[in-house]
């Protein structure tokens, strides 16, 4: 039983532990793109200064009713935003109908106190170009009748909408979006999510450079 033991130890553990650790890389190293060619933020606006190319875009529909979506706003900025804004790409998009400016001014002004908020890009839009932008996710959701959705939403910087394709919490294993409302799903899925890509772009400099050597 002893040299069982100490058999399993050495050979087996070693093992199973591999097996593990390659399919949990595997699985860290890929985040499915479930639509393509979303429609880039910088064509509802008169600016070209806002964009999702070259970005990785946290993208939030905040509506009209800015009681309803206070919360949600803080809890993306919370668990998101202060994880994430000093890394390279990173912006959040915060989507708000125009003639609401004066809605959100004191709510924006609250989030600076204790945030640098330069990583936060408010959109003013009307309401026809926002509910186009939000059909171009091609998402099972809808906006409300105030253009808010309880969903953010992670845009790469090729304009693709990335998620899961094997969430177990969603009926056919496909999560669009992540529920703002809720604490637990930002950070143990939206989070977890964002360092993926992150860590896909690692690996993408990294082969890069490798290439760059061998020439």
């Amino acid at each position: 039983m002893k040299k069982f033991w100490v058999l399993f130890s050495l050979f087996i553990l070693p093992l199973v532990f591999y097996i593990f650790l390659s399919k949990g890389i595997y699985k860290y190293s890929n985040l499915p793109i479930l639509t393509e060619d979303v429609i880039d933020i910088k064509e509802l606006t008169n600016t070209s200064t806002i964009s999702f190319e070259n970005h990785l875009s946290i993208v939030c529909f905040l509506g009209n009713d800015s009681s309803t979506a206070k919360g949600s706003l803080f809890n993306l900025n919370q668990t998101i935003y202060k994880r994430f804004y000093q890394k390279p790409y990173f912006q959040i998009i915060a989507i708000l109908p125009e003639g609401s400016e004066a809605l959100y001014k004191e709510a924006i002004e609250e989030l600076s106190a204790f945030t640098d908020i330069s990583k936060w890009q408010f959109v003013y839009a009307n309401s026809a170009n926002i509910k186009a932008l939000f059909n171009s996710f091609k998402t099972p959701f809808n906006l409300n009748e105030n253009l808010y959705s309880e969903n953010a939403f992670i845009i790469d910087m090729e304009l693709r909408l990335r998620g899961r394709k094997d969430d177990e919490d969603t009926k056919d294993g496909k999560l669009y979006g992540y529920n703002m409302k809720s604490i637990s799903i930002l950070k143990n899925k939206m989070k977890d999510d964002i360092d993926i890509i992150y860590y896909q772009l690692k690996k993408s400099a990294e082969k890069e450079q490798r290439r760059k050597r061998e020439i």
